[in-house]
């Protein structure tokens, strides 16, 4: 027998060791099926508004789902409009009469978007858009009423408030 090369030995060593792995895709499959099922039915039909850190709810024995709406946020030194800032607090305690300027020109903005499904459109009533004020517990009753005001002077007149479910055990 004759004697091999070196390179004739690392060939043989590199047949040798190759051994080919077979990757079985059908389980992985499944496991990702199963995960796509299990997101899909999570997910529907929750509907929830996420509660910003700065704003304390009050509780409260209500068993209804939040509708889809414009969401005020009253919390700490500011007020968000769908998600803008749209005035300050101090802004909104200073001015005199009940509206206050910038949001009342943000609601404006946001009543004049047209409605682009039609079951939506069918949701603003006669009388008006509806929102949603998700104010700290502890805000003052007169800042809560110029809110209040300037939502109906804009024609917002379904007003709603978010609150925390009360667990009662």
């Amino acid at each position: 027998m004759a004697a091999l090369t070196p390179l004739e030995k690392r060939a043989q060593r590199k047949a040798r060791n190759s051994t080919a792995m077979d990757m079985n895709l059908v389980a992985l499959i499944d496991v990702f099926t199963i995960l796509i099922f299990f997101l899909l039915s999570s997910a529907s039909g929750v509907e929830s508004l996420v509660s910003p850190k700065a704003v304390a709810l009050p509780l409260a024995n209500s068993n209804q789902a939040p509708k889809e709406t414009v969401v005020l946020v009253v919390a700490g030194d500011e007020i968000l409009a769908a998600g803008r800032r749209v005035a300050l607090v101090s802004e909104a305690m200073a001015v005199s009469d009940d509206l206050i300027p910038g949001l009342k020109a943000e609601l404006d903005l946001l009543a004049a978007r047209p409605v682009v499904r039609a079951e939506n459109r069918d949701k603003i009533s006669s009388d008006g858009h509806a929102v949603t004020i998700m104010a700290d517990k502890q805000i003052p009753y007169q800042l809560l009423r110029k809110v209040m005001a300037t939502c109906a002077k804009a024609g917002f007149s379904d007003v709603s408030f978010a609150v925390r479910q009360r667990m009662d055990a």
